[in-house]
This record gives structure tokens, sequence and C-alpha cells, in this order.
């Protein structure tokens, strides 16, 4: 069983996706961010920088904290979406999503969808920064299926979910074609779509 303390956020659901395409039990244990949870001291414990998700596999009792680091152990584990002699390119596109997409468009919601007219610098450049990501991404998918290649890996797991939220970039997935194609291809699996909806509440992915 592979317990999940999480909240709803694109980078828990880049976890429940996995498991439900992994078809692996598991639970999910509310982390309300919203009243600091996180920062609790047995949080911490276990999440060093008190962030969302981990997870704890409870056949080992052993626990993992990173999203991205989740999706590898979890990779490893059922041996799906993690092929080995690919994984020096799916590493790569897991990394940019890492450390690039999800800050950069995470900051686009800060200014942009949670606090807008407070930083015109702000929303500006987060903004292009955005724009540029997806322009970067439909350039990529222009010429591969996938993002690290022909199949459906961790990297588009881990991706999906912040794209996802393209009604909050205000950017316009539909004139990204190649992007569009991607995304409406993922999100017609049936295990995204019960990952996608992590609290079991009915939310449904958003059209492009």
């Amino acid at each position: 069983m592979i317990e999940v303390l999480t909240a709803n956020t694109p980078n828990g659901k880049k976890i429940t996706i996995m498991l439900e395409e992994i078809q692996f039990d598991y639970k999910i244990t509310k982390i309300n961010i919203n009243k600091d949870e996180q920062f609790s001291k047995e949080f911490k414990k276990i999440s060093p920088f008190s962030k969302i998700p981990v997870i704890i596999d409870h056949g080992n009792n052993e626990s993992v904290f990173e999203s991205g680091a989740i999706l590898m152990y979890l990779g490893e584990k059922s041996g799906q979406f993690y092929d080995k002699k690919n994984r020096n390119i799916i590493n790569q596109w897991l990394m940019g999503q890492m450390a690039y997409v999800g800050p950069m468009l995470g900051q686009h919601h800060q200014f942009h969808h949670y606090n807008p007219g407070k930083s015109e610098f702000g929303e500006n450049r987060y903004f292009k920064i955005s724009e540029r990501i997806y322009r970067e991404l439909d350039e990529r998918l222009s010429y591969s299926k996938f993002l690290a290649g022909k199949d459906y890996t961790i990297a588009d797991i881990a991706t999906f979910p912040w794209i996802a939220r393209h009604d909050w970039h205000d950017i316009g997935l539909k004139t990204f074609k190649n992007l569009t194609r991607w995304y409406e291809e993922i999100s017609n699996r049936k295990a995204v779509k019960k990952g996608f909806d992590l609290l079991k509440k009915g939310e449904i992915i958003p059209k492009p």
C-alpha cells in the first residue's frame, strides 16, 4: 500500500495519475496547505522542505519526498513508464518540468491568477516566460509524439497537470496545435482521468 500525503495541486496530481497508471493500491492523506499543515514537525520528518506530495511505501516502510523523485521511485518499482534504455532522455524532460516548467508556471499562477494587480512587473515577467514554455513544448512535440520520445513516460505524467491549468494561464492552449494534440491524447487516458480527480469529487480535466 502506498500512502500519499498530499494536496490537490499539479504536483499532487502527478502522483495519483502515476498510481492509477501502474494500478498500485494507494490511499490519500490530505495535507491542508492553506492551514500550514505542511510545516508540522511530524510532516517535516518526511518532507524536509515542507512540501507536498510525499509517499510512504508501507510495503517496506520507506518514504520519498519531491514529486519527481516519487515518479522515479514508482517507475522503478513498477517497471512502467520509466524504461531503462531511454532513462537519460526521460530524466532530462522530467528535470525540465521540475526545475523550469512547474516553478515558472507556479509563479505565473501567483501573480496572474491569485494576486492580479499587485505587481505589473511580476505579471508581465511570468506571463512571457509561461508563453515561452508553451512555445518550447509545442516545438518539441512537433517532432516527438511525447516529451521523451515515442512513448508516454513519467516526463509526460509530470508535465501534464501543469498544462491542465491552462485556463489559469490565459495563453491560449488551442493556438499551440502540437501541445494541444499531446494534451488531448493524455486527457483521454482512463488512468489520467481517475488520477486527476485526486479528491474523488468528480473533478474533470479542463478541455483545451
